[in-house]
């Protein structure tokens, strides 16, 4: 079994760093937005989406007495704050949610009791504000099914009243995509048309209202990684710029995410995700180190972002009292990882300088997870150090050193990647020139098929193909727009009635890759695809590129992985088992 672990040998920042971490600069000293990265509380690990009003303000009232002083400022209530919490309610059931006349989610008076008659979390957001905290909202990609199924109208913010434009009324069903419902969610939410005037109007009226009611973060989420939404992003964030009121603009998940695709949102928003979901097992933990790197040697870490800054997120930190992904549940069981395994996480974050926003239930929060989580020294590297990169030429170490942490990690179902020559499907910017590599191939009398072929010294290499279906032009009123037209489905045997979709149908975790998947053909925008004039290969939802990649592990994942930093008062150095103060 490899030893994954993680070397950070520390100087002594600064005199202050012996009696706690230096005072951060907040907004109201600065108007650069997320000047550090952003740390604080999130209610998904512990509770999914059932928190209540009472349990938030609990978790709030603890997260201002315990972790204010540390940093800690964003309390952020995650998704589904308008589902109400009845028999048949889940993660993605339809017609459980509370809408207003705009089609725009509300909180579920039963759950947020505070919200009734119109406030929304307008008391919530004044009670967090008097704890001296910052308040913060889970949101997801354009409207919601179940407004586009009432057909609401579009409220116009200037007036007050219905959207109006070229003589009528516009309604959900005039600027709702159901071809883009989000892959993991589709009961739940699909894009918006934004080329559209009431498009925009309604996106306009959701962040307004955000805004009104004292917001001052939000979590946005299916339209990253392979979700991937650039108009909506653009929107909102040029949204987010005009409103007078700072707030801090997150996008989730990051699953596929590369360097050269978050260069195209990175300086809209405040933070972005970087993976998948990251749960309590080793293997997510692992998923981190590549990643890391990667961006970071793509000087990713603290690039201009929305007003400020933007940085890399890797994700909530599932420590202490937890719940299970996708249930019912609040919080009752401990995490999974161990005390060596939590500290390596713990430390990655902070030398890639990843917003800290805890998971764990404040009102279980027990004195080993406290200290990890405010330890001064990883507070320090997490808000100040700079040119943070992973060192290569450390490897083989079993066991290091962290001020007085031995942190040697015993993976238990490391090994995502294997060795192999098999290739798989990922999905990447169109940009990527590793994009680039397809082509159509003649077949005889039957389907054309769309071929990749890598740049290789064998002229006799197979190529990979799959077979070109275009689409039918039966489309019924719902389906047919601007969209399918010079597209195709993917399928793996001719005849076949299973097609190639790109983005997976269910959130994954930061360890699982998204390969691309067949499943039944349908008129849907995940299995349709088009191949451009350059050799890359659209998908039509995510407007990502395929490209062909090998399943192969990287040599470099097992053994000692080192960080590299400076600090405020010089380079933070590294050595084997020694605490160096030079």
């Amino acid at each position: 079994m490899q030893i994954l672990a993680l070397i950070v040998v520390l100087f002594a920042f600064c005199d202050s760093l012996q009696r706690g971490m230096s005072k951060r600069p907040s907004l109201s000293e600065s108007e650069v937005r997320a000047g550090c990265p952003p740390r604080g509380w999130n209610s998904y690990d512990s509770f999914c989406w059932t928190i209540s009003e009472e349990e938030f303000l609990q978790n709030a009232e603890l997260v201002a007495q315990r972790l204010h002083s540390h940093g800690y400022e964003y309390v952020v209530v995650d998704y589904l704050w308008y589902r109400r919490k009845v028999k048949g309610a889940s993660v993605d059931s339809l017609g459980f949610d509370v809408i207003d006349e705009w089609g725009r989610m509300i909180p579920d008076p039963e759950r947020w009791p505070s919200s009734k008659e119109g406030k929304g979390f307008t008391q919530i957001a004044n009670r967090v504000h008097d704890l001296g905290l910052k308040v913060g909202i889970h949101v997801m990609r354009g409207i919601s099914t179940q407004a586009f199924n009432a057909n609401t109208p579009i409220l116009d913010i200037n007036t007050g009243k219905a959207y109006e434009e070229s003589g009528r009324k516009w309604y959900a069903k005039d600027i709702g995509i159901k071809a883009l419902s989000c892959q993991w969610m589709r009961n739940g939410f699909m894009s918006v048309d934004t080329k559209l005037g009431a498009g925009r109007a309604f996106l306009r009226s959701l962040y307004h209202q955000y805004a009104a009611w004292g917001v001052d973060f939000v979590k946005h989420d299916c339209v990253f990684g392979d979700d991937l939404s650039i108009d909506e992003i653009s929107f909102v964030s040029k949204v987010l710029s005009e409103i007078n009121r700072p707030i801090l603009y997150s996008l989730s998940p990051g699953t596929s995410v590369t360097p050269s695709m978050a260069r195209d949102v990175s300086s809209l928003v405040n933070m972005y995700r970087i993976t998948g979901d990251d749960w309590d097992t080793w293997g997510d933990v692992a998923s981190h180190f590549d990643v890391s790197r990667d961006f970071a040697a793509a000087n990713m870490i603290g690039a201009n972002g929305l007003k400020g800054k933007s940085w890399l997120d890797l994700d909530m930190l599932p420590l202490g009292w937890l719940t299970v992904a996708g249930t019912n549940d609040g919080p009752h069981r401990k995490c999974n990882l161990n005390l060596d395994e939590q500290r390596t996480q713990m430390t990655l974050w902070s030398m890639v300088k990843s917003p800290l926003m805890f998971g764990g239930d404040m009102r279980n929060l027990d004195e080993t997870t406290f200290s990890l989580i405010t330890n001064p020294t990883l507070m320090e590297i997490n808000s100040f150090s700079s040119n943070n990169m992973e060192f290569p030429h450390i490897t083989g170490a079993k066991y290091f050193k962290l001020g007085r942490y031995n942190l040697t990690s015993q993976p238990e179902n490391y090994g995502v990647r294997h060795a192999s020559e098999d290739l798989f499907m990922g999905l990447s910017s169109c940009k990527d020139n590793h994009a680039k590599g397809w082509s159509v191939k003649a077949n005889g009398d039957d389907l054309e098929k769309v071929c990749w072929k890598e740049n290789s010294k064998s002229e006799h290499q197979a190529s990979f193909c799959l077979y070109k279906e275009k689409l039918l032009l039966e489309l019924d009123e719902e389906t047919e727009d601007k969209r399918s037209h010079g597209k195709f489905r993917l399928l793996a045997i001719e005849g076949t009635d299973f097609c190639l979709g790109a983005s997976a149908s269910r959130k994954l975790s930061s360890k699982e890759f998204s390969r691309g998947s067949f499943s039944s053909c349908r008129l849907d925008a995940n299995q349709m695809w088009e191949l451009k004039h350059n050799g890359t290969l659209a998908n039509g939802y995510s407007g990502l590129c395929a490209s062909m990649k090998r399943n192969q592990a990287n040599a470099g994942t097992g053994g000692t992985r080192s960080w590299l930093a400076t600090g405020r008062r010089g380079l933070i150095s590294q050595t084997r088992n020694q605490f160096d103060h030079g």
